[in-house]
């Protein structure tokens, strides 16, 4: 995250500031905190990582480590069907949180067979959330620092982050009128008793898809991008000539250094899926 100085009350930002840009809070959503309404400002700007996963190919990371809120529900929504698909959305995602915290508590129960089922697509909702927080987030912002490798100059990096976000948008959109189609179709099974996953899955599916598509159009046309080195990346390219567990090491302990929890999930992810591109 990254202390800006908007006023003359804060002669030194770096003393309350330190060097590493993740200690100060856990989340890196950008807040202002006023202490004086005449003095000055603190702007915590979100942070994302560019991470190198191959010679010229570049993928977006966020790791926000505070729990983040399950409904999304940012706007008034407009009367009909719109407002109800967007209801029984942020009522999805509020279950789906609070079904994890329960499962938590409740480690050595022995569910029946609807329930372990239930739990899976819970369960699977939740990974998925995490997944697409970046996008979702993005969707709030104005200004966003991205961290980089410093051996990359930030001109050739933010091409890379528009061409991304295009990647994303164009996939969530393709994936959106595929899972339309489903939700439509899932409603006929509302005549069978018992819950009905599979509008459940669409309706996830459908929901998620459009947060992203949001959140990658405000990143490609609205965000301010603001651009910082990090050399701790640059180890990033260099684990990619490595071999596996030699490479998985070299990542965890970059992700220690950057506390970046997840990142060694999300590398192994995002370069087994680039080796497998033709």
């Amino acid at each position: 995250m990254r202390l800006t100085h908007l006023g003359p009350a804060l002669s030194h930002p770096r003393t309350l500031a330190p060097s590493h840009p993740r200690t100060l809070a856990p989340s890196h959503i950008r807040t202002l905190a006023h202490s004086h309404p005449r003095t000055f400002d603190i702007v915590i700007s979100m942070d994302v990582f560019v991470i190198p996963v191959g010679a010229d190919r570049y993928v977006l990371y966020y790791d926000q480590t505070a729990e983040p809120e399950p409904a999304p529900e940012d706007e008034p929504a407009a009367s009909g069907i719109i407002a109800r698909f967007q209801r029984r959305f942020s009522d999805l995602l509020r279950e789906a949180e609070e079904h994890r915290q329960e499962r938590s508590e409740q480690a050595g129960a022995s569910p029946s067979w609807t329930r372990r089922i239930q739990d899976r697509m819970m369960s699977w909702i939740a990974k998925r959330v995490a997944e697409q927080r970046l996008l979702w987030n993005l969707r709030k912002q104005d200004h966003v620092v991205a961290v980089h490798p410093s051996d990359t100059g930030f001109d050739a990096v933010l091409p890379q982050i528009h061409q991304a976000l295009q990647r994303d948008y164009e996939r969530h959109r393709n994936w959106l009128l595929v899972d339309t189609l489903g939700l439509l179709a899932s409603a006929l099974l509302t005549l069978v008793p018992g819950p009905n996953l599979l509008a459940y899955y669409f309706l996830f599916r459908v929901g998620g898809h459009w947060l992203s598509m949001r959140g990658a159009t405000q990143g490609r046309r609205y965000v301010q991008w603001e651009g910082r080195p990090c050399e701790s990346l640059n180890g990033l390219r260099e684990a990619l000539r490595l071999p596996r567990r030699e490479r998985q090491l070299l990542v965890q302990q970059i992700a220690a250094a950057l506390c970046l929890r997840h990142l060694p999930t999300f590398f192994e992810r995002v370069t087994a899926k680039g080796n497998r591109q033709p």
